[in-house]
């Protein structure tokens, strides 16, 4: 096993079957590979299986069946190109057939999903919207995914937060998913937040007033920056951010830093380190007026607990950090230990729902 196949599994293996991926999925892509170059065409092979699940499944007009595996597999492909800048082409043939699993899922998820494209500067941004069960209109999460993160990886994480009565919608930023090939990667998201705010208040079926933001990883930092430059959002979730990305930048994984290059269109390292340090809440969390909640890992190698500390320490209005212990980046090594107090305390700011009466 070279270095970067090592790294990948070692920095990011519970995340991958928290997010969708069966453990002996998991098991027999990893076990049968012993390269980084092997790496997309593997997950593609096995995402591949799940996909023609779902295209039989739909022809034969099962259509729940059809919406799982589609969806599963969707997930699968995203993993094929997460990281996989080194070979473009291939990273977009995957990509492309995760966008296309999901978006053909869409109609049969329970709740159903719809597509919607954000028109900014001088491309889209792709999401998409999910309304939970009930009469609207609902409050609403607008999720951020990270730096190799796409709103194919959300589902997951979606359905906690419509079980409580608030709706979805999971977003493909500058730098991210749809949007990396012509917007990059940048620090000022206060300005596509904006444009995503704007688009989701004029959704039917959404309370303009009840608006949150969750991000994770790299999105962890895009929340609370949305969240400082508009009083549109009423609460703000944090998972695993970094407070300034430039710091600590050397001891991240070279696929992180090189997934940071790519997408941030910089055309060597030294550039993308420059570029990293625009990302930075420096100045910028004392604005943040609404709740916010910062969930870390005491143990995340990629990002410093201090981080989230930093950011709580500094933020202008109610805010608190929920840190765990052993947990690693995003904490997904302990995902029941923090997915369900977070999607309460978001229903809890947001007027969800976070019981329902005993059956019987």
């Amino acid at each position: 096993m070279d270095d970067r196949l090592a790294m990948a599994i070692s920095h990011w293996a519970p995340r991958f079957t928290t997010n969708g991926v069966t453990a002996g999925d998991f098991d027999r892509i990893v076990n049968g590979i012993s390269s980084w170059d092997e790496w997309c065409s593997a997950w593609s092979a096995v995402a591949a299986e799940h996909e023609q699940l779902g295209r039989d499944a739909l022809a034969a007009g099962r259509t729940i069946s059809a919406g799982e595996h589609l969806s599963q597999a969707a997930v699968y492909f995203h993993f094929a190109k997460f990281l996989f800048v080194d070979d473009m082409d291939q990273m977009r043939t995957a990509h492309e057939r995760a966008v296309r699993c999901l978006t053909d899922a869409l109609p049969y998820l329970d709740p159903p999903g719809r597509r919607v494209e954000i028109p900014f500067e001088s491309s889209r941004m792709a999401g998409v919207l999910r309304l939970p069960a009930g009469h609207g209109p609902h409050p609403v999460m607008i999720m951020i995914p990270g730096l190799d993160s796409a709103k194919e990886e959300l589902r997951s994480t979606e359905d906690l937060f419509l079980e409580r009565g608030i709706a979805t919608f999971s977003v493909d930023g500058p730098g991210q998913g749809e949007a990396e090939y012509d917007l990059a990667i940048r620090g000022d998201w206060e300005v596509p937040g904006a444009a995503i705010i704007d688009q989701v208040s004029a959704e039917d079926g959404i309370d303009p007033d009840r608006i949150g933001v969750w991000g994770v990883s790299l999105g962890g930092y895009y929340a609370p920056r949305v969240a400082s430059g508009d009083d549109r959002v009423r609460a703000c979730i944090a998972l695993a951010g970094p407070y300034s990305f430039a710091d600590d930048w050397d001891s991240r994984p070279i696929l992180t830093r090189e997934a940071f290059r790519v997408r941030s269109k910089s055309p060597d390292m030294e550039t993308a380190r420059r570029k990293a340090g625009e990302l930075t809440l420096a100045g910028r969390a004392g604005l943040i007026k609404c709740p916010l909640l910062a969930v870390m890992g005491k143990l995340d190698r990629l990002i410093p607990w201090q981080h989230a500390q930093r950011l709580v320490d500094e933020a202008g209005g109610d805010a608190r950090l929920l840190l765990l212990e052993q947990g690693n980046h995003g904490c997904a090594n302990l995902a029941p230990f923090h997915r369900q107090a977070t999607a309460d305390w978001a229903a809890q700011q947001l007027g969800g729902t976070v019981s329902r009466p005993a059956a019987g």
